[in-house]
């Protein structure tokens, strides 16, 4: 272990029982002995994120701990949520879960630490970067993330927090889409609150304080990010929401009601109408360095009419992307669509303590046939 490691990382500590911990920037983190934490590589609200070596096994992977679940039941539920969608999707561009970690005790467990492949990086870090990208690495990036999505979609699951930290990327430029806390079905009797995706990459009809809406709210963020790739800077940096419409009309112009169907709130009409007229800016203008493909895919994602904005099973037959058609990248959609009775209900503690064991039995079969 490296002296820089060591600072971040003490341990092993034995606990019995097949298990040990290690002290992670001050934070407990207990692991099978079979897994070796080797560095932090992630933290935030969610929880700790380190990478680890696995016994027997080549690839290193990352596992995140997200502590005391049952403290915020909401929060909970999305961790339930977010578990069983990732054990539902199978795509290639679809972050996979290798583990569940085993809770010694169903009644008593906090925390829930699961594990997925360790990918090099993630897009808002090549972005930021300075490393030369050119149309080729924007189509084989865009590519997948639709091919992703596209897939998502077909399973009738809405992200809902799409941006480029939530893509990881590995040396080969491998995109998986992750961070599913957010993500729920496109149950169209549901009413979702409007606070979801990172501002940056909210569609205007989120701006808006519509409460009803559909995959096209994923690709307006597909849409922010393509934009982010093509400036290497963010497309719109609002500082509040109104901010936020500004920025989006300085350069797609100010939309009319008929332009944004699902906008319904008297409120959010009379402010829609009170906006200063404002022209559609000239997306070469604002991009001269991308090419007139990448534009009309650029603005077939921006579009303000979500009726009208391209679709992710569209997107992947355009003309854009013609080169990348003849390459192996996974574009099937799923046998059938994710559903979870209890997706619509407030949770007791009871019944996600009951749900997240259900999800390390998954992982853990055997366990079924000793307890």
């Amino acid at each position: 272990m490296s002296s820089e490691t060591s600072k971040k990382v003490a341990g092993p500590f034995d606990l019995g029982g097949g298990r040990k911990y290690y002290t992670v920037n001050k934070s407990r983190f207990e692991v099978p002995n079979q897994y070796t934490v080797t560095r932090p590589v992630g933290f935030g609200a969610y929880g700790l994120v380190c990478s680890a070596t696995v016994e027997g096994h080549a690839e290193p992977v990352a596992i995140k701990k997200i502590p005391k679940v049952f403290d915020e039941l909401v929060d909970g539920k999305r961790v339930l949520r977010e578990l069983k969608l990732l054990a539902f999707l199978k795509h290639p561009n679809v972050l996979p879960i290798l583990d569940v970690f085993m809770a010694i005790d169903p009644q008593t467990f906090e925390d829930i630490y699961f594990v997925s492949p360790l990918y090099d990086t993630d897009l808002y870090q090549i972005i930021k970067s300075k490393q030369a990208l050119q149309d080729e690495h924007f189509q084989c990036f865009m590519y997948q993330i639709l091919a992703g999505l596209s897939y998502i979609h077909s399973a009738g699951v809405l992200h809902r927090d799409l941006k480029p930290g939530n893509l990881l990327v590995n040396g080969d430029c491998q995109i998986v889409i992750c961070d599913f806390g957010l993500a729920r079905g496109n149950d169209e009797t549901a009413q979702f609150t409007e606070y979801v995706v990172t501002r940056w990459y909210r569609a205007p009809e989120l701006l808006l304080m519509s409460q009803r809406y559909t995959f096209a709210v994923d690709m307006w963020s597909v849409g922010c990010i393509f934009g982010e790739m093509l400036r290497r800077k963010p497309l719109f940096q609002g500082k509040d929401y109104i901010n936020q419409l500004k920025l989006v009309t300085d350069l797609l112009g100010t939309p009319s009601p008929s332009d944004l169907p699902e906008v319904t709130s008297p409120d959010a009409v009379r402010f829609l109408q009170s906006l200063d007229k404002k022209e559609t800016m000239p997306l070469p203008e604002s991009f001269p360095c991308a090419s007139p493909l990448a534009l009309d895919l650029l603005q077939k994602l921006l579009c303000m009419n979500s009726t009208k904005r391209i679709t992710a099973a569209e997107a992947l037959k355009h003309p854009y992307f013609s080169k990348m058609t003849a390459n192996n990248v996974d574009t099937r959609t799923a046998v059938r669509g994710f559903t979870w009775e209890l997706d619509n209900e407030d949770l007791t503690q009871a019944q996600l303590r009951a749900g997240l064991w259900e999800e390390m039995l998954r992982y853990h079969p055997i366990e079924i046939q000793t307890s």
